[in-house]
Protein backbone atom coordinates (compact mmCIF):
# COMPACT_ATOMS: atom_id res chain seq x y z
CA UNK A 1 0.00 0.00 0.00
CA UNK A 2 1.47 3.46 -0.95
CA UNK A 3 1.30 5.01 2.27
CA UNK A 4 1.99 8.80 1.37
CA UNK A 5 -0.60 10.85 2.61
CA UNK A 6 -1.29 13.31 -0.18
CA UNK A 7 -4.04 15.21 1.65
CA UNK A 8 -1.77 15.97 5.02
CA UNK A 9 1.17 17.15 2.44
CA UNK A 10 -0.92 19.32 0.36
CA UNK A 11 -2.64 21.18 3.09
CA UNK A 12 1.33 21.39 4.67
CA UNK A 13 2.11 22.40 1.42
CA UNK A 14 -0.72 24.97 0.74
CA UNK A 15 0.75 26.98 4.40
CA UNK A 16 4.27 26.32 3.13
CA UNK A 17 5.15 26.35 6.69
CA UNK A 18 8.15 27.92 7.55
CA UNK A 19 10.17 24.47 8.75
CA UNK A 20 13.69 26.52 8.78
CA UNK A 21 15.10 28.44 11.22
CA UNK A 22 16.29 32.16 9.63
CA UNK A 23 19.63 32.72 8.91
CA UNK A 24 21.78 34.12 11.77
CA UNK A 25 22.60 37.75 11.32
CA UNK A 26 26.15 37.14 9.92
CA UNK A 27 25.36 34.08 7.87
CA UNK A 28 22.54 36.82 6.29
CA UNK A 29 25.28 39.16 5.99
CA UNK A 30 27.36 36.80 4.04
CA UNK A 31 24.85 35.59 1.50
CA UNK A 32 23.59 39.10 0.74
CA UNK A 33 27.36 39.99 -0.20
CA UNK A 34 27.41 37.18 -2.44
CA UNK A 35 24.09 37.60 -4.15
CA UNK A 36 24.26 41.42 -4.27
CA UNK A 37 24.49 42.83 -8.11
CA UNK A 38 24.64 39.05 -9.90
CA UNK A 39 22.06 37.14 -11.66
CA UNK A 40 20.56 33.68 -10.65
CA UNK A 41 20.59 32.06 -13.86
CA UNK A 42 17.32 30.20 -13.73
CA UNK A 43 17.44 26.74 -16.64
CA UNK A 44 14.31 25.47 -18.05
CA UNK A 45 14.28 21.99 -19.34
CA UNK A 46 12.10 23.07 -22.07
CA UNK A 47 11.22 25.47 -25.21
CA UNK A 48 9.62 28.75 -24.61
CA UNK A 49 5.52 28.45 -24.60
CA UNK A 50 4.88 25.42 -22.35
CA UNK A 51 3.64 25.10 -18.47
CA UNK A 52 7.30 24.36 -17.49
CA UNK A 53 8.08 28.23 -19.14
CA UNK A 54 5.30 29.64 -17.74
CA UNK A 55 6.36 28.53 -14.27
CA UNK A 56 9.90 29.03 -14.38
CA UNK A 57 9.48 32.78 -15.82
CA UNK A 58 7.45 33.28 -12.95
CA UNK A 59 9.57 32.88 -10.32
CA UNK A 60 12.51 34.41 -12.14
CA UNK A 61 10.12 37.20 -12.00
CA UNK A 62 9.65 37.33 -8.24
CA UNK A 63 12.11 35.01 -6.44
CA UNK A 64 14.99 37.77 -6.18
CA UNK A 65 12.96 39.71 -4.27
CA UNK A 66 13.20 37.45 -1.35
CA UNK A 67 16.99 36.60 -1.47
CA UNK A 68 19.24 38.35 0.56
CA UNK A 69 21.02 41.14 -1.90
CA UNK A 70 18.05 40.96 -4.15
CA UNK A 71 19.96 39.18 -7.00
CA UNK A 72 18.57 39.57 -10.68
CA UNK A 73 16.60 36.12 -12.31
CA UNK A 74 17.68 35.13 -15.56
CA UNK A 75 15.65 32.32 -17.49
CA UNK A 76 17.61 30.47 -19.85
CA UNK A 77 15.68 27.38 -22.02
CA UNK A 78 17.65 24.48 -22.58
CA UNK A 79 15.66 22.11 -24.14
CA UNK A 80 16.07 18.29 -25.19
CA UNK A 81 15.55 14.76 -24.39
CA UNK A 82 12.26 15.54 -22.41
CA UNK A 83 14.27 17.76 -20.20
CA UNK A 84 17.54 15.01 -19.62
CA UNK A 85 19.69 17.34 -20.89
CA UNK A 86 18.51 20.30 -18.44
CA UNK A 87 18.40 17.98 -15.41
CA UNK A 88 22.42 16.30 -16.34
CA UNK A 89 23.82 20.62 -16.51
CA UNK A 90 22.08 21.62 -13.57
CA UNK A 91 23.90 18.47 -11.71
CA UNK A 92 27.21 18.35 -13.12
CA UNK A 93 28.27 21.22 -14.95
CA UNK A 94 26.09 24.49 -13.63
CA UNK A 95 27.75 26.34 -10.92
CA UNK A 96 27.65 25.28 -7.25
CA UNK A 97 27.68 28.20 -5.48
CA UNK A 98 24.13 29.06 -5.43
CA UNK A 99 24.09 31.46 -8.94
CA UNK A 100 22.00 28.73 -10.59
CA UNK A 101 18.65 26.88 -9.91
CA UNK A 102 16.39 24.78 -12.83
CA UNK A 103 13.36 23.77 -13.71
CA UNK A 104 12.97 19.57 -15.39
CA UNK A 105 10.35 16.67 -15.52
CA UNK A 106 10.06 14.73 -12.37
CA UNK A 107 9.42 12.24 -14.11
CA UNK A 108 13.16 12.34 -15.81
CA UNK A 109 14.59 12.68 -12.40
CA UNK A 110 13.62 8.66 -11.59
CA UNK A 111 14.78 8.17 -15.21
CA UNK A 112 17.79 6.73 -13.86
CA UNK A 113 16.49 4.28 -11.68
CA UNK A 114 14.09 3.36 -14.93
CA UNK A 115 16.40 2.17 -17.24
CA UNK A 116 17.96 5.82 -18.63
CA UNK A 117 21.84 5.54 -19.40
CA UNK A 118 22.41 8.93 -20.81
CA UNK A 119 20.47 10.02 -17.11
CA UNK A 120 24.24 11.03 -15.59
CA UNK A 121 23.02 11.93 -12.13
CA UNK A 122 21.79 10.52 -8.70
CA UNK A 123 18.42 10.92 -7.74
CA UNK A 124 19.32 11.88 -3.55
CA UNK A 125 21.76 13.93 -4.60
CA UNK A 126 20.04 17.15 -6.67
CA UNK A 127 19.78 20.60 -3.80
CA UNK A 128 15.87 21.22 -4.05
CA UNK A 129 14.82 24.42 -3.73
CA UNK A 130 10.84 23.85 -4.13
CA UNK A 131 8.08 22.23 -5.58
CA UNK A 132 5.27 24.98 -7.01
CA UNK A 133 2.63 22.92 -8.04
CA UNK A 134 1.25 19.16 -7.48
CA UNK A 135 0.21 18.70 -11.41
CA UNK A 136 -2.72 16.23 -12.47
CA UNK A 137 -1.28 14.63 -15.59
CA UNK A 138 -3.84 13.98 -19.01
CA UNK A 139 -3.26 12.67 -22.46
CA UNK A 140 -5.42 14.56 -25.15
CA UNK A 141 -6.67 14.78 -28.31
CA UNK A 142 -7.90 17.41 -30.97
CA UNK A 143 -11.32 17.49 -31.70
CA UNK A 144 -11.07 16.93 -35.66
CA UNK A 145 -8.52 14.15 -34.57
CA UNK A 146 -11.52 11.68 -34.64
CA UNK A 147 -10.93 9.77 -32.25
CA UNK A 148 -13.04 10.79 -29.03
CA UNK A 149 -12.49 8.37 -26.01
CA UNK A 150 -9.35 6.57 -24.70
CA UNK A 151 -11.57 3.29 -25.13
CA UNK A 152 -10.41 3.60 -29.03
CA UNK A 153 -7.14 3.37 -27.82
CA UNK A 154 -8.01 -0.61 -27.78
CA UNK A 155 -9.71 -0.85 -31.20
CA UNK A 156 -7.84 1.97 -33.63
CA UNK A 157 -4.00 3.02 -34.32
CA UNK A 158 -4.23 6.58 -32.66
CA UNK A 159 -0.80 8.87 -33.48
CA UNK A 160 0.91 10.84 -30.84
CA UNK A 161 3.13 13.49 -30.67
CA UNK A 162 6.09 13.26 -28.29
CA UNK A 163 9.76 14.90 -27.86
CA UNK A 164 11.69 11.38 -27.99
CA UNK A 165 11.74 8.38 -26.43
CA UNK A 166 12.60 9.10 -23.22
CA UNK A 167 10.20 12.08 -22.63
CA UNK A 168 7.03 11.68 -20.66
CA UNK A 169 5.03 12.19 -23.60
CA UNK A 170 6.62 9.41 -24.98
CA UNK A 171 6.81 7.12 -21.58
CA UNK A 172 3.30 7.61 -20.94
CA UNK A 173 2.23 6.79 -24.15
CA UNK A 174 4.29 3.81 -24.45
CA UNK A 175 3.39 2.97 -21.21
CA UNK A 176 -0.42 2.34 -21.99
CA UNK A 177 0.80 0.13 -24.95
CA UNK A 178 2.64 -2.00 -22.66
CA UNK A 179 0.54 -1.96 -19.51
CA UNK A 180 -2.91 -2.21 -21.31
CA UNK A 181 -2.68 -3.32 -25.09
CA UNK A 182 -3.51 0.25 -26.23
CA UNK A 183 -2.69 0.88 -30.26
CA UNK A 184 -1.10 4.26 -29.61
CA UNK A 185 1.81 4.95 -32.23
CA UNK A 186 4.31 7.64 -31.10
CA UNK A 187 5.89 10.00 -33.53
CA UNK A 188 9.00 11.53 -31.62
CA UNK A 189 10.88 14.19 -32.35
CA UNK A 190 8.81 17.43 -31.87
CA UNK A 191 10.39 20.11 -29.20
CA UNK A 192 7.95 20.49 -27.10
CA UNK A 193 4.53 20.34 -26.32
CA UNK A 194 3.71 23.89 -28.31
CA UNK A 195 4.88 22.06 -31.44
CA UNK A 196 3.08 18.46 -30.56
CA UNK A 197 -0.32 20.61 -30.39
CA UNK A 198 1.21 22.42 -34.05
CA UNK A 199 0.82 19.08 -35.19
CA UNK A 200 -2.74 18.39 -33.46
CA UNK A 201 -3.54 21.07 -35.41
CA UNK A 202 -2.54 20.65 -38.70
CA UNK A 203 -3.83 16.42 -38.60
CA UNK A 204 -0.54 15.35 -38.35
CA UNK A 205 -1.31 13.40 -34.89
CA UNK A 206 -4.30 12.72 -33.34
CA UNK A 207 -2.60 13.46 -29.91
CA UNK A 208 -0.16 13.80 -26.86
CA UNK A 209 0.76 12.52 -23.61
CA UNK A 210 2.01 14.20 -21.12
CA UNK A 211 0.12 17.62 -20.59
CA UNK A 212 -0.41 18.73 -17.32
CA UNK A 213 -3.54 19.79 -16.18
CA UNK A 214 -1.99 23.09 -15.11
CA UNK A 215 0.03 23.84 -18.60
CA UNK A 216 -3.11 23.69 -20.30
CA UNK A 217 -5.41 25.85 -18.49
CA UNK A 218 -2.47 28.37 -18.98
CA UNK A 219 -1.17 28.20 -21.33
CA UNK A 220 -3.76 26.36 -23.71
CA UNK A 221 -6.91 27.45 -21.83
CA UNK A 222 -8.91 28.80 -25.02
CA UNK A 223 -8.59 25.23 -26.82
CA UNK A 224 -9.61 23.15 -23.81
CA UNK A 225 -12.78 25.44 -22.62
CA UNK A 226 -13.75 25.22 -26.11
CA UNK A 227 -13.65 21.63 -26.24
CA UNK A 228 -11.20 21.85 -29.18
CA UNK A 229 -8.35 20.01 -27.28
CA UNK A 230 -10.15 17.11 -24.97
CA UNK A 231 -8.69 15.15 -22.19
CA UNK A 232 -9.64 11.52 -22.81
CA UNK A 233 -7.95 9.73 -19.71
CA UNK A 234 -5.93 11.27 -16.62
CA UNK A 235 -2.47 10.30 -15.22
CA UNK A 236 -2.24 12.30 -11.87
CA UNK A 237 -1.47 10.77 -8.00
CA UNK A 238 -4.87 10.76 -7.51
CA UNK A 239 -8.14 11.22 -9.53
CA UNK A 240 -9.19 15.00 -10.11
CA UNK A 241 -12.29 16.56 -9.14
CA UNK A 242 -12.23 18.76 -12.55
CA UNK A 243 -11.88 15.59 -14.46
CA UNK A 244 -14.71 13.94 -13.12
CA UNK A 245 -15.97 12.06 -15.97
CA UNK A 246 -12.64 11.24 -17.58
CA UNK A 247 -11.08 7.93 -16.56
CA UNK A 248 -8.03 7.31 -14.64
CA UNK A 249 -5.39 4.81 -14.96
CA UNK A 250 -6.39 3.66 -11.83
CA UNK A 251 -9.67 2.16 -13.33
CA UNK A 252 -7.45 -0.22 -15.23
CA UNK A 253 -5.16 -1.57 -12.31
CA UNK A 254 -5.80 -4.84 -11.17
CA UNK A 255 -3.81 -5.33 -7.98
CA UNK A 256 -1.97 -2.38 -5.61
CA UNK A 257 1.61 -3.75 -7.50
CA UNK A 258 0.07 -2.57 -10.51
CA UNK A 259 -0.53 1.32 -9.06
CA UNK A 260 2.93 1.57 -7.83
CA UNK A 261 4.09 0.67 -10.85
CA UNK A 262 1.87 3.02 -12.44
CA UNK A 263 3.18 5.21 -9.92
CA UNK A 264 6.54 5.31 -11.06
CA UNK A 265 5.14 5.90 -14.17
CA UNK A 266 2.84 8.23 -14.29
CA UNK A 267 2.43 9.51 -10.25
CA UNK A 268 5.71 11.48 -10.15
CA UNK A 269 3.94 14.02 -11.39
CA UNK A 270 2.66 14.99 -7.76
CA UNK A 271 5.96 16.50 -8.23
CA UNK A 272 4.67 19.10 -10.60
CA UNK A 273 7.20 21.37 -11.19
CA UNK A 274 10.33 20.91 -8.72
CA UNK A 275 12.56 23.70 -8.66
CA UNK A 276 16.39 22.49 -8.30
CA UNK A 277 19.64 23.38 -8.09
CA UNK A 278 23.40 21.37 -8.44
CA UNK A 279 24.86 19.32 -5.98
CA UNK A 280 27.07 20.70 -3.09
CA UNK A 281 25.69 23.91 -2.54
CA UNK A 282 27.22 25.98 0.61
CA UNK A 283 24.41 25.58 3.22
CA UNK A 284 23.81 28.71 4.67
CA UNK A 285 22.65 29.73 0.28
CA UNK A 286 21.07 26.71 -0.10
CA UNK A 287 18.77 27.81 3.23
CA UNK A 288 18.34 31.90 1.99
CA UNK A 289 16.98 30.13 -1.57
CA UNK A 290 14.77 27.34 -0.13
CA UNK A 291 13.42 30.26 2.46
CA UNK A 292 13.07 32.41 -0.71
CA UNK A 293 10.99 30.63 -2.34
CA UNK A 294 8.68 29.45 0.87
CA UNK A 295 8.29 33.16 1.12
CA UNK A 296 7.84 33.95 -2.46
CA UNK A 297 4.97 31.34 -2.84
CA UNK A 298 3.32 33.47 0.25
CA UNK A 299 3.91 36.88 -1.56
CA UNK A 300 0.60 38.34 -2.73
CA UNK A 301 2.39 40.11 -5.81
CA UNK A 302 3.42 36.68 -7.19
CA UNK A 303 -0.01 34.87 -6.56
CA UNK A 304 -1.44 37.66 -8.06
CA UNK A 305 0.98 37.11 -10.96
CA UNK A 306 0.25 33.34 -11.14
CA UNK A 307 -3.43 33.98 -11.04
CA UNK A 308 -2.91 36.37 -14.02
CA UNK A 309 -1.63 33.84 -16.08
CA UNK A 310 -3.87 30.79 -14.44
CA UNK A 311 -0.63 28.34 -13.22
CA UNK A 312 -2.24 26.96 -10.11
CA UNK A 313 0.25 27.01 -7.39
CA UNK A 314 0.08 24.59 -4.37
CA UNK A 315 3.61 24.74 -3.40
CA UNK A 316 5.65 22.48 -0.80
CA UNK A 317 8.84 22.66 0.37
CA UNK A 318 12.40 21.07 -0.18
CA UNK A 319 11.64 19.18 2.80
CA UNK A 320 8.29 17.68 1.65
CA UNK A 321 9.52 16.86 -1.30
CA UNK A 322 12.55 15.11 -0.13
CA UNK A 323 10.25 12.54 1.88
CA UNK A 324 8.20 11.85 -1.14
CA UNK A 325 10.92 11.87 -2.89
CA UNK A 326 12.29 9.09 -0.95
CA UNK A 327 9.17 6.94 -0.67
CA UNK A 328 9.13 6.81 -4.40
CA UNK A 329 13.03 5.42 -4.59
CA UNK A 330 11.61 3.52 -1.92
CA UNK A 331 10.04 1.09 -4.30
CA UNK A 332 10.87 -3.14 -4.19
CA UNK A 333 13.19 -3.96 -7.16
CA UNK A 334 10.33 -6.05 -8.32
CA UNK A 335 7.99 -3.14 -8.98
CA UNK A 336 10.82 -0.73 -10.79
CA UNK A 337 11.74 -3.84 -13.17
CA UNK A 338 8.02 -4.29 -14.14
CA UNK A 339 8.42 -0.27 -14.81
CA UNK A 340 11.21 -0.63 -16.69
CA UNK A 341 9.69 -3.60 -18.35
CA UNK A 342 6.70 -1.33 -19.68
CA UNK A 343 9.09 1.60 -20.23
CA UNK A 344 11.27 -0.91 -23.09
CA UNK A 345 12.22 1.42 -25.91
CA UNK A 346 11.31 -0.53 -28.97
CA UNK A 347 10.99 1.19 -32.83
CA UNK A 348 11.91 4.93 -32.26
CA UNK A 349 9.78 6.58 -35.11
CA UNK A 350 10.85 10.15 -36.19
CA UNK A 351 8.84 13.39 -37.11
CA UNK A 352 9.57 13.60 -41.22
CA UNK A 353 10.55 17.28 -41.34
CA UNK A 354 8.71 19.04 -44.35
CA UNK A 355 11.14 20.97 -47.37
CA UNK A 356 10.35 24.52 -48.84
CA UNK A 357 12.63 26.26 -51.16
CA UNK A 358 11.38 29.11 -51.75
CA UNK A 359 12.50 33.13 -51.22
CA UNK A 360 11.75 35.10 -48.16
CA UNK A 361 9.09 37.44 -48.57
CA UNK A 362 9.53 39.06 -44.99
CA UNK A 363 11.00 38.70 -41.94
CA UNK A 364 9.40 40.08 -38.39
CA UNK A 365 11.38 39.08 -35.42
CA UNK A 366 11.74 35.19 -35.00
CA UNK A 367 8.49 34.93 -37.94
CA UNK A 368 9.34 33.99 -41.48
CA UNK A 369 7.28 34.16 -44.37
CA UNK A 370 8.35 32.32 -47.36
CA UNK A 371 6.89 31.89 -51.11
CA UNK A 372 7.29 28.59 -52.30
CA UNK A 373 7.94 27.57 -56.10
CA UNK A 374 4.06 27.52 -56.07
CA UNK A 375 3.68 31.15 -55.18
CA UNK A 376 1.80 30.29 -52.00
CA UNK A 377 3.18 32.17 -48.62
CA UNK A 378 4.52 29.79 -45.76
CA UNK A 379 4.62 31.46 -41.97
CA UNK A 380 7.71 29.26 -39.92
CA UNK A 381 9.49 30.33 -37.01
CA UNK A 382 13.18 30.40 -36.46
CA UNK A 383 15.08 30.61 -33.26
CA UNK A 384 19.19 31.74 -32.77
CA UNK A 385 19.63 28.44 -30.93
CA UNK A 386 17.75 25.38 -32.92
CA UNK A 387 17.66 26.91 -36.77
CA UNK A 388 20.77 25.74 -37.46
CA UNK A 389 21.63 28.33 -40.83
CA UNK A 390 24.12 28.33 -43.77
CA UNK A 391 24.51 30.87 -46.24
CA UNK A 392 26.66 30.28 -49.31
CA UNK A 393 27.39 27.45 -47.23
CA UNK A 394 28.81 28.65 -44.65
CA UNK A 395 27.74 28.46 -40.81
CA UNK A 396 26.19 31.51 -39.93
CA UNK A 397 22.99 32.97 -37.82
CA UNK A 398 19.32 33.43 -37.95
CA UNK A 399 20.31 37.31 -38.01
CA UNK A 400 21.56 36.64 -41.67
CA UNK A 401 18.41 35.97 -42.84
CA UNK A 402 16.98 38.64 -45.14
CA UNK A 403 14.00 39.34 -47.59
CA UNK A 404 14.44 38.01 -50.87
CA UNK A 405 17.15 35.76 -49.79
CA UNK A 406 16.47 32.25 -51.61
CA UNK A 407 16.73 29.07 -49.22
CA UNK A 408 15.68 25.75 -48.94
CA UNK A 409 13.91 25.51 -45.23
CA UNK A 410 13.63 22.40 -43.30
CA UNK A 411 10.36 22.67 -40.68
CA UNK A 412 7.95 20.80 -38.64
CA UNK A 413 4.77 22.70 -40.48
CA UNK A 414 3.08 26.03 -41.09
CA UNK A 415 3.54 28.16 -38.28
CA UNK A 416 5.72 25.85 -36.55
CA UNK A 417 10.45 25.51 -36.17
CA UNK A 418 12.28 25.39 -38.77
CA UNK A 419 15.39 23.39 -37.54
CA UNK A 420 17.50 24.47 -40.66
CA UNK A 421 18.02 26.83 -43.29
CA UNK A 422 20.34 27.07 -46.31
CA UNK A 423 20.48 30.03 -48.47
CA UNK A 424 22.35 31.44 -50.48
Amino acid sequence: MFLLNTRIMSAAGLAVVAVAVALPGGAQADVSGFYKGKNIVAIIGYPPGGGYDAYMRLVARHLGTHVPGKPGVVPRNMPGAGSLVAANFIYSNAPKDGSAVGIFASSTLFSKKLGETKAKFEIDKFTWIGNLDQTVGTCTVWHESGVNSFKEFFTREVIFGASGPTAVNSTHANGFNALFGTRIKVINGYPGSTNVLLAMKRGEVHGGCGFALSSIKATRRKEWQSGQLKVVIQTGFEKSDELKDVPHIYDFAKSEDDKKVMHLIYGTHILGRPVSAPPGMPADRTRALRDAFNAMVKDEKFMSDAGKLHLPINPWTAEQMTKVISQFASYPDAIYARAIKALEVGQVIKVKLKKLDGSIAEIRKRDVTVTGADGKAVKIKVHPKRTRVTVGGKKSSIKALKAGMKCNFEYFGAGDLAPKAACS
